[in-house]
């Protein structure tokens, strides 16, 4: 059994693990890109202006009650007819842009990512008091200086639990991306499935090798957490 992940041609141990570094580059390609999208959705659903306010929660709504996969072939599919059709129109005699695989992975989803998170933060900020940024008002603090100075601490505080939850969860969606010809470690299980006829030794191994990596993104979520919490005094 063990000739079956060894390296070479005689096994498949090369292949398992060149799909476990896209699978960890995906994951960590997605995450600024999941962040930027729910601090840009969490600041439009917590607007003064009605619009702003609708398409916030309107884009929360929807992409939270999208199945994640569904998702993934909307844009895959979709995202490069889109871009190729704005490219005839601009540069008709230009060449059609190939949209990837891990490029729609990263969008697709941080769209989902960005949508959870979207809520994590808007509750944070909520749960900031407001008499700390009167205060820095009060002593001259630009609004840049009392968001990166008084908010954005509390908030990375408050909203650490529910985003490493996040993480965990998009971690393992990185599995969906098989179903589009990205050779992650869900897809070359599944080929290594196909040439041996072994599927429980193979799914197994993905299984435990997903499994070690949330428990290490737990270790590694748990001192984050500690530190963001130090010098805060327990009730």
């Amino acid at each position: 059994m063990f000739e079956l992940f060894s390296y070479g041609d005689a096994g498949w141990g090369d292949e398992i693990l060149q799909g476990l570094a896209i699978t960890v580059q995906l994951a960590i390609a997605t995450l600024p890109v999941g962040l930027c999208i729910g601090f840009l959705a969490a600041f439009a659903s917590m607007s003064r202006a009605r619009p702003l306010r609708f398409l916030g929660f309107g884009y929360t709504t929807i992409m939270r009650g999208l199945p994640e996969i569904l998702t993934l072939f909307v844009v895959y599919n979709g995202a490069g007819l889109l871009i190729n059709a704005a490219l005839r129109w601009w540069a008709p005699e230009a060449s059609p842009i190939d949209f990837s695989p891990f490029a729609a992975g990263v969008v697709a989803l941080g769209m989902v990512f960005g949508a959870f998170a979207a809520e994590v933060l808007r509750g944070a900020f909520q749960s900031l008091d407001r008499g700390q940024v009167e205060a820095g008002r009060a002593i001259g603090m630009t609004g840049r200086q009392i968001f990166l100075r008084i908010q954005l601490p509390q908030v990375w505080r408050f909203a650490l639990p529910g985003l490493g939850n996040l993480w965990i969860n998009m971690l393992k969606d990185t599995a969906l991306v098989s179903v589009i010809a990205l050779d992650d470690l869900m897809r070359m299980t599944k080929v290594a499935v196909g040439v041996t006829k072994q599927p429980f030794t193979f799914y197994l191994l993905a299984c435990l090798i997903y499994w070690a990596m949330c428990v290490l993104s737990e270790l590694v979520l748990a001192q984050m957490e500690r530190r963001a919490n130090r010098g805060i005094r327990r009730a």
